[in-house]
């Protein structure tokens, strides 16, 4: 457009110096289309042409005129483009006809996109800086299949954040001695961090191993409930996307005969299981409120499941680890 545009100036300028010494010719230019601007020389026309239906002879213009010429050209061409463009507005490549759209992003469409609904309780973990939430989500799946692992926390440590940092087992084994020794404020990869408001992704490789290996230590304490006779009771919160995670553990010892309690209550409707090697409880809610499941215990030190399925946030269950001990 802007090319057969500009040809066509240079036509118009070139015959009007041509015709600067013939004064009493019309001047009459032919165009061919325009991709839809083919209509602008009527205006031109008439602004040459109306004298000449008077009997008015044409007026010559000098070298000097020649920009008040290029104006008027210009000035048609301009609103004949304007007039097609309110007719026809342009499309995005995506559209396939006219769609108008909010000034304001909608907030409320903005918040379909849902959160991980356990990744909240992170948020009350003692951590210098949150992680990702892809991160998180895996941590806790490792640290929930560790929990009725019989090895050292030392080692679980390890294990449940080895997969994000390969070939660095050393490293790792070090920085897990200095999480379990030490409160995370006083570790020194974690004191090296230059701003505890910056992202996960900004921290050198120490910095992400210490804080990643900080978070599986706190996230496999709250996974186990230890309960004893001399500690027979035990409460725990979760925080998740639907509201508060309440569960309490009981541990009630009668002579020979010792019985597991758990009652709970539910953000949502729900299921909590308690399973032992060779029985298991179950109850379900059909909304938010109070469960209670009970198991007898036949010998202690035995390791107890506890799982807590919430629908309404994720098919996968929160799981944890009761060991009754004397």
């Amino acid at each position: 457009m802007n090319s057969d545009s500009g040809s066509l100036q240079n036509q118009l300028l070139s015959r009007l110096l041509a015709e600067a010494a013939k004064p009493g010719e019309y001047i009459q230019l032919e165009c061919e289309d325009n991709n839809g601007a083919e209509n602008f020389l009527p205006d031109l026309t008439a602004f040459t042409g109306s004298d000449r239906e008077s009997g008015f002879k044409p007026q010559t213009f000098l070298l000097g005129e020649i920009p008040t010429v290029q104006e008027r050209f210009q000035a048609v061409l301009k609103r004949r483009l304007q007039v097609q463009i309110e007719d026809h507005p342009p499309l995005f490549p995506w559209e396939t006809q006219l769609v108008d759209y909010p000034e304001y992003a909608d907030e409320s469409a903005m918040g379909l996109v849902p959160t991980w609904g356990w990744a909240a309780q992170q948020s009350k973990l003692n951590l210098p800086m949150l992680l990702p939430e892809k991160i998180f989500r895996q941590l806790l799946d490792k640290c929930q299949a560790l929990i009725t692992s019989s090895l050292p926390l030392g080692p679980k440590l390890v294990q449940a954040v080895e997969s994000f940092f390969p070939n660095e087992s050393q490293v790792l084994n070090d920085l897990a001695g200095c999480v379990l020794m030490s409160p995370y404020r006083s570790v020194d990869a974690l004191e090296a961090m230059p701003n505890l408001d910056s992202d996960y992704s900004d921290l050198q490789p120490r910095q992400q191993m210490a804080l990643s290996l900080l978070a599986a230590k706190q996230l496999l304490e709250s996974l186990t409930l230890p309960i004893s006779t001399t500690n027979p009771l035990l409460e725990r919160q979760w925080l998740t996307s639907v509201g508060v995670l309440n569960l309490k553990v009981v541990y009630q010892s009668q002579g020979q005969v010792a019985k597991l309690r758990i009652q709970g209550h539910l953000p949502s409707k729900g299921v909590i299981k308690l399973q032992g090697s060779d029985s298991q409880a179950r109850a379900e809610s059909s909304g938010p409120g109070s469960l209670s499941v009970e198991l007898c215990c036949t010998q202690m030190n035995e390791a107890y499941t506890l799982t807590i399925e919430l629908k309404e946030i994720d098919q996968q269950p929160l799981l944890f680890v009761i060991i009754p001990t004397k």
